[in-house]
């Protein structure tokens, strides 16, 4: 704990609080990016599921489709 005595002690004693810690501000600075990324992840592993393969035949004798 702090030592109040002194008189700025007790003025600057916010800031050992636990939510100004450099890790706390990290994490607090993005509050909605672990939830994102992972949604985003789920999301390109449905669409690379579920999306149409593209027909290899087609592409064998160098036709391109415009």
């Amino acid at each position: 704990m702090a030592n109040f005595e002194d008189p700025w002690a007790k003025h600057h004693a916010w800031r050992n609080s636990t939510i100004f810690t450099r890790s706390a501000r990290i994490r607090t600075m993005f509050p909605g990016l672990g939830i994102a990324s992972v949604a985003f992840a789920a999301y390109l592993g449905y669409e690379y599921i579920t999306a149409p393969k593209a027909d290899a035949h087609h592409h064998q004798h160098g036709e391109t489709h415009h």
